[in-house]
């Protein structure tokens, strides 16, 4: 793991048209505010933020994120519901995973109300729009913090 953090953001299909795409359910801000938003509250930790419409971009930032991240905030959109690929790439991180959703999947269509990555993620914010990537952030920097404390802890035993 780094010394200084590394969040990795990781956005899926369709979350390149933030702001436009179903304002009413998504919101008004567009990806760029929402990235604004998670480096704003990174405390000194690095994001690196990526968007893709596809699966494969998605695994491989994933499977980058074992060797180069502390900790990965993944808001997969559909593919939460559909990729088993998705899903296995997760398995082999030792890092925090924290699920992040703009709406509350659990109160829209019953498809929607299940993902593959709950299935391996630490946690999961959803429901609070472009605000639930600062908390998302937060709680992957408190991960961190207390897996290092935890590692300082264990080593002096």
């Amino acid at each position: 793991m780094p010394e200084t953090p590394v969040i990795y953001v990781l956005n899926g299909p369709n979350l390149n048209l933030l702001g436009v795409r179903e304002p009413e359910i998504y919101g008004y801000e567009t990806l760029a505010d929402v990235q604004a938003l998670c480096e704003g509250a990174a405390d000194g930790a690095r994001i690196v933020f990526h968007q893709s419409n596809h699966e494969g971009q998605l695994v491989d930032w994933v499977q980058e994120a074992r060797t180069e991240a502390s900790a990965v905030i993944l808001n997969p959109a559909a593919y939460g519901h559909t990729s088993v690929a998705l899903l296995d790439a997760l398995k082999t991180l030792s890092i925090p995973i924290v699920e992040c959703h703009l709406s509350n999947p659990a109160s829209r269509e019953r498809f929607r109300h299940k993902t593959y990555v709950s299935l391996v993620a630490t946690g999961v914010i959803s429901g609070f729009g472009a605000h639930g990537y600062t908390l998302a952030v937060t709680a992957a920097l408190n991960l961190i913090r207390e897996r290092a404390a935890a590692a300082a802890r264990s080593s002096k035993v």
